[in-house]
């Protein structure tokens, strides 16, 4: 294996370029467009980022503080994560300039927020970030409760307090490519999500504007199967990949574009989504982790068996394992999409996306859901995953559970 002082190291934007296959921005045109528009909606305002410590809400905190607003706080359990985010902002050219920029290692669900609205509202547009978005997290009624409460519970919660605190701007909830024709829970989860915002953002307690946006996987983002390509490279571990899979790719920067025009330049009660073609964009798994091992001077060696793979990892010289595994693990899909079934998509006037017209749950599904999910927190009521899953598919008609008794926790 080449030594460190061989092995050609990569920023994340250049490891994306590997899944992406482009370096420059499949959105530039429309970033291009509407720059005055965001600044106009952006500078002397004042931001709250939920979950900004990631790889999407710092790629977007990036972009956006760059637009003079008057204030950016933060909110983030991963205090880890804020505290390098702050670093890599105040180390650019520029630095952060006057803005009165704020970290807060915070659950945004707890009481604690409420603390920080008290002290620090009003702000002027809200991103929100936070989420459970693992697929295996689905795996059990302690897990899914979690990602229901994340997700959902709290989300309102936020909504709340930003109508107590007369918030009348912009709110943007990150969705995901998932949630059309979900099969699985975390998918599912985040169709209702879309349904909760909208349907708050119609309530008289709720002034501000609502959307949302639904895109690609992240290449290399904090969590990912791509990202793990490092980790395991590193920890001299064989890559692993599901055989005969594929997927949609944005880089990190572009990640943040897609949220910014989202947030600030889409039409109210919409969900924007980017414009792919599955022809020149979907990317297989298999593919990618070849570019990966090539592009640090490494060609692939492919093994079934995961010991004899472990092994060779150890001693890998020019040649570095892989593993290709079933795609058969519970709410997998073997390809992405955007648009469910019974959605429709209008246009937007930006170059590179359009948005999907937002369709209301079956009526008094969401609510019959979110008092069972509260019940169960609170400990009221008994609760087994096939009645969460049956509430769930009761305000996701379309959900259509893949649910095979195996899960990834269970896989190398």
């Amino acid at each position: 294996m080449p030594t460190d002082d061989e092995r050609p190291m990569h920023d994340i934007e250049s490891l994306a370029a590997v899944a992406t296959g482009r370096t420059a921005s499949l959105f530039a045109d429309d970033l291009a467009e509407t720059q005055g528009a965001i600044r106009a909606a952006v500078e002397g305002r004042r931001l709250l980022i939920i979950g900004g410590a990631g790889t999407i809400g710092s790629s977007t905190t990036e972009l956006l503080t760059r637009f003079s607003p008057a204030a950016v706080h933060l909110v983030d359990q991963n205090e880890n994560g804020l505290a390098e985010l702050t670093r890599n902002l105040r180390s650019r050219e520029g630095g952060l300039g006057d803005i009165e920029f704020k970290t807060f290692p915070i659950d945004y669900g707890s009481a604690i927020m409420g603390l920080v609205f008290d002290t620090e509202a009003p702000y002027d547009l809200v991103l929100n970030f936070a989420a459970l978005k693992h697929v295996r997290s689905e795996k059990d009624v302690p897990s899914l409760l979690q990602m229901l409460d994340t997700n959902l519970v709290k989300n309102r919660s936020l909504m709340d307090r930003l109508a107590e605190s007369g918030f009348a701007g912009r709110y943007f909830c990150v969705s995901t490519d998932k949630a059309a024709n979900p099969v699985s829970l975390m998918g599912a989860s985040k169709r209702v999500m879309e349904h909760l915002i909208f349907s708050r953002a119609c309530t008289p307690e709720f002034r501000g504007g609502v959307t949302s946006a639904r895109f690609a996987n992240v290449a290399f983002s904090d969590g990912s199967l791509l990202q793990s390509f490092v980790n395991r490279l590193a920890k001299k571990q064989p890559l692993v990949a599901p055989r005969a899979t594929s997927r949609y790719f944005v880089s990190p920067r572009e990640s943040g574009e897609i949220c910014a025009i989202a947030a600030l330049i889409a039409p109210p009660d919409s969900i924007l989504v980017p414009r792919l073609d599955p022809a020149e964009h979907l990317v297989e798994l298999e593919a990618v982790a070849r570019g990966f091992l090539a592009a640090h001077g490494l060609e692939v060696d492919l093994i079934e068996d995961e010991e004899t793979a472990k092994r060779a990892a150890r001693s890998a010289a020019r040649r570095y394992p892989l593993v290709l595994s079933a795609l058969d693990t519970s709410g997998e899909k073997p390809y992405e999409e955007f648009v469910g079934s019974h959605e429709s998509v209008r246009d937007v006037g930006l170059h590179s996306f359009e948005a999907v017209s937002y369709v209301p749950a079956p009526a008094g599904s969401l609510e019959a859901l979110l008092d069972m999910v509260d019940r169960a927190m609170s400990g009221t009521a008994p609760l087994d995953k096939g009645a969460l899953v049956s509430a769930i598919a009761a305000v996701v008609p379309e959900l259509r559970h893949k649910e095979t008794g195996r899960n990834l926790d269970g896989r190398m």
